[in-house]
């Protein structure tokens, strides 16, 4: 398999290149399992915001929950929020906005609690994210903030993918190239 090569957080990991089109390859970057990088991008990743500029922290499932969890853990936040792929019974209420991923085939509902909805209301959000890439999944969890009430506040994430390394309104640790099939990045 063919992998890239870079420095994320201090840390030299290697990314599995992966097929998302016949014509786009993208790096694979996947902290679940890595304890090392997880710390390290949470640490990275508060660093690029002001501790007062946000109320709580907000991602969606599924890969950045270990990142949230860390951030939330190293800033000594009592709570964070994660918005989930599909209602739970646990969830009073649930609401929801559509959220379209180029590594998720076909459109997929992002929900909330009511109840966490009503803690969001009128509190600032910083939104958290592993990879930014066309957006998709950042425009949702916005739409999901608005809708609860809140005020997105920041954007982060690890790294920023092809364009979105260009996005004036996002702070990222590291910039991650597209590919072609046989590994070169794309032009």
């Amino acid at each position: 398999m063919l992998t890239y090569s870079m420095q994320i957080a201090g840390l030299e990991r290697e990314l599995p290149i992966c097929k998302v089109t016949d014509d786009l390859y993208i790096g694979a970057f996947i902290c679940f399992g890595d304890a090392e990088l997880t710390v390290a991008c949470a640490r990275e990743l508060l660093k690029l915001v002001p501790e007062d500029s946000y109320d709580y922290l907000f991602t969606a499932e599924a890969k950045s929950i270990p990142l949230i969890h860390e951030m939330a853990r190293q800033s000594g936040a009592q709570k964070c929020f994660i918005a989930r792929k599909g209602p739970k019974a646990y969830m009073p209420d649930p609401i929801h906005v559509e959220d379209h991923s180029i590594t998720t085939a076909g459109t997929q509902k992002l929900y909330l609690g009511r109840d966490d909805a009503d803690l969001i209301r009128g509190r600032r959000i910083l939104l958290m994210d592993d990879v930014i890439s066309t957006g998709g999944s950042l425009h949702a969890m916005e739409e999901l903030v608005k809708l609860a009430g809140g005020t997105v506040t920041g954007r982060v994430a690890v790294l920023a993918e092809g364009d979105a390394a260009a996005r004036p309104d996002i702070r990222f640790l590291a910039p991650l190239p597209l590919f072609n099939a046989d590994g070169t990045v794309k032009g």
